[in-house]
Order: structure tokens, then C-alpha cells, then sequence
């Protein structure tokens, strides 16, 4: 599997120059890119998003392999496969070539597990269990970019902010003290963790006789929805008993002073980032990213600055030509997010520009999964509630630049 990986990762650096080459040749050239030169540069970022793609998988698959054997060796298990197992696996390789009025009846009762779309599924072979897992998952980038404060013995986490600074030293004499300024002024933003809640039901039936553990399959997908309704709060949230998000427009968080124009009404403009990018103080630009959805990306790699002349300039976007250097908008890297707004029309958020450890989160429990066994019992099945109390806002507007379309 490493092999594979740094296969794939070599694949992947290999698309991006030759789409980089095409870029150039076209610049080099003082012109834009020919339809053809268009097409030959769209698939390969295509391909290039493909491989991405299959090197994430590659590696979850790598890690939830590492667990297996782990857990395996925790349980002391030899390796050595039980009569059913191979009975059942039996049976699906059967089911799968000839269909259900191929098998034995033995074999069709080594392969029906109850109903199939309440969890017999799980009851196949382990060796299929394995590749056939699920779609890939969102991105949640928020929260692991952020400043995450704990609260334990508090109801909320007050954050003090500097609201109006002293003015500039000044030059004077040796035994002057220069002018008086009262002008310093402080503030509170106040961080209110509130709860999410997320019951789920699975057979016990099913619990004692699938392959692979429901038990652990719904604990992973309790976590991964409590990240994708708090990835979204992050994003667009009002505040309003949910997180305060960056696409929200609030003087207690980011306000409309730190909107810039896209300079289009339907997409972006090389001007119009390039006017981004510098309406960020510098001092941020060290840990400063873009953040977009994927159909902004689509938009923002064909888009050129004006240095050469109309339509002839350089490259907005960039593609990392090793597998250490990431692609980047301007000499700074981006994130892409399926939670960004994408509705590309006339005075709508589309984008961001900042340093996302002044988004700050507070929570006040961390997921937790609460087991119901007899609640249940005459169903015959076992609950699960997943908790979790969290809050989060922007802290200093003056870190973030958000993009709005003309």
C-alpha cells in the first residue's frame, strides 16, 4: 500500500506540470489558451482531482487496516478463519456470479441476515466489507485550522478584545512623557457552547452477527455528522443558539467593512483577488488561505492578471509541482469546501481570504455517545444518543477578508 500511495502522489505531481507546461506555453506565447489547449488543461486537473481523490481513500483504507490488525492483536485473534465465515463467503461468491437461484439452501441461509437494507449488507464477506465502505465524506477543515478553548466549569468562555487601540509612541525630549491618550478601550466577545443532539437505533439481532462492528460504524457516523452540523454552523451560522460563521456579516464577528469585491457578478476576476489578497495585512498572509467551494475553484484556475495585456497575463492559480508544496491562488494555498456558499449571482458571498486561528470554538462536552440497552429491549434493539455542546465565532475581523460577487 505505501508503494501505491507514493505511486499515486508522483501521478499526481506529474498532472500538474504538464498542466502548468500548458499554461506556459500559452503565456509564453503572449496569448490565451487555445480551445483545444482548454480542453487538454481541464482533463488533466480532472484526472489530477481523481487521483486526489483515490489517495485519500488509499489512505483511510491504509488506516482502518492498521486498526484491524491492532484490534485483532488486542483480541488475540490467530488469523484463522471459522467454518461459517468461509460457508459465507462461500455463498456470496456464489450469489454474486449466478444470482439467488444458484445457491444451496444451506448457502442461502449463510447468506440472509435479516432484511438486507437494515443491516443484512453488513453480513458480507469480510473481505468485501472491506473495499464496499461508503461515499466519501466532506471535508470539515474549520475546526481543525481553529482555536478550540474547553470550558469546564463555566457556561460560556468570554474573550477579551482590544476595541480601540492607544495612538503611535511619539519623538520628544529626554524629559518629556509625550501627550496623554485615553483612547484605549476593551471589550468581550462571549462564546456560549450549545448542544447537539443525534439518536440512532441498531438491531441487537444484527449487533451479534455481522462482520464488522455496527456498534463501531454508527459511533464513526455519529462523529462524522456532529462534524459536518458544526462544520455548516461554522460557515453560514447566525449566532443564534449555533456558531457564529464566517459567511455571516456581524459586527460581532466578521462585518460588511471587510467584504471586497469580486470584481464579476457571476464569478471572480484576477483584479478582484489580487484586491483581496492585499486588503489582508501582511503580517497575516504567513498562515493566511483561501477558502472556496469546488465549483469557485472550477472558475478561478483558467483566470489570469492583466500584466501582459488583455487575456495574455499570468496564471492566478498555480499547481504544486511537488508533493510537499500545495496548489495555490495567488502564492497562497486554499481550501476546498463543500459548505462554502456557491451561488454565483449578483451580491452574494462566494469566498474567503484570512487565518482561520481567529476562528475560535468553544465547547463545553466533547461528542459523546451514550449506549441505551434497555430502553429498547422489547424491540430488540440498542440506542445510541450522541451529544455535544460547542460554539465558535470570528474574534478579530481584521484577520479575514470575505469575497462578494459584484
Amino acid at each position: 500500500m505505501p508503494d501505491s500511495i507514493r505511486d499515486l502522489r508522483q501521478r499526481r505531481t506529474a498532472l500538474g506540470a504538464q498542466a502548468q507546461a500548458i499554461m506556459d506555453s500559452a503565456r509564453t506565447a503572449g496569448r490565451p489558451m487555445t480551445g483545444e489547449e482548454e480542453q487538454s488543461f481541464d482533463r488533466l486537473l480532472d484526472e489530477r482531482d481523481q487521483v486526489d481523490g483515490t489517495i485519500t481513500r488509499a489512505e483511510r483504507l491504509r488506516e482502518d487496516d492498521r486498526t484491524a490488525a491492532e484490534r485483532d492483536a488486542e483480541d488475540g485473534h490467530t488469523g484463522t478463519r471459522a467454518p461459517q465465515a468461509e460457508q459465507q463467503e462461500a455463498a456470496f461468491r456464489g450469489y454474486l456470479s449466478g444470482g439467488r437461484a444458484s445457491l444451496t439452501p444451506e448457502q442461502a441461509r449463510a447468506l440472509v441476515m435479516g432484511s438486507d437494507p437494515e443491516g443484512g449488507f453488513l453480513v458480507a464477506p469480510q473481505q468485501f466489507v472491506a473495499q464496499l465502505i461508503q461515499s466519501i465524506d466532506d471535508a470539515v477543515d474549520i475546526r481543525r485550522l481553529a482555536t478550540v478553548q474547553q470550558i469546564t466549569q463555566a457556561e460560556s468562555l468570554g474573550v477579551p478584545t482590544l476595541d480601540t487601540d492607544l495612538g503611535d509612541a511619539e519623538w520628544t525630549s529626554e524629559v518629556a512623557t509625550g501627550s496623554q491618550d485615553d483612547s484605549l478601550r476593551f471589550g468581550k466577545r462571549e462564546l456560549r457552547p450549545n448542544p447537539l443532539a443525534k439518536r440512532a437505533l441498531i438491531s441487537r439481532t444484527l449487533m451479534r452477527r455481522a462482520t464488522i462492528s455496527p456498534e463501531a460504524l454508527v459511533r464513526e457516523r455519529l462523529a462524522q455528522k456532529f462534524a459536518v452540523s458544526a462544520e455548516k454552523g461554522y460557515m453560514t451560522g447566525d449566532g443564534n443558539k449555533k456558531p457564529l460563521g464566517l459567511f455571516t456579516a456581524s459586527a460581532d464577528g466578521i462585518p460588511t467593512s471587510r467584504d471586497v469585491s469580486t470584481g464579476a457578478a457571476t464569478g471572480f476576476t484576477g483584479d478582484g483577488l489580487i484586491d483581496a489578497k492585499y486588503a489582508l495585512k501582511s503580517a497575516y498572509h504567513k498562515k493566511a488561505q483561501w477558502l472556496f467551494h469546488r465549483d469557485g475553484i472550477k472558475l478561478i484556475r483558467k483566470l489570469r492578471d492583466d500584466s501582459g495585456g488583455a487575456g495574455v497575463g499570468n496564471y492566478i492559480w498555480q499547481a504544486g509541482l511537488s508533493a510537499d508544496r500545495p496548489d495555490t491562488i495567488l502564492d497562497l494555498p486554499y481550501l476546498v469546501n463543500e459548505f462554502v456558499p456557491n451561488t454565483f449571482t449578483t451580491g452574494q458571498y462566494v469566498g474567503m481570504l484570512g487565518d482561520f486561528s481567529y476562528y475560535w470554538i468553544a465547547d463545553a462536552l466533547a461528542l459523546e455517545v451514550q449506549r441505551l440497552v434497555e430502553l429498547y429491549a422489547e424491540t430488540n434493539k440498542i440506542g445510541f444518543i450522541g451529544r455535544l455542546e460547542t460554539d465558535g465565532m470570528p474574534v478579530k475581523p481584521e484577520a479575514f477578508i470575505r469575497l462578494k460577487t459584484a
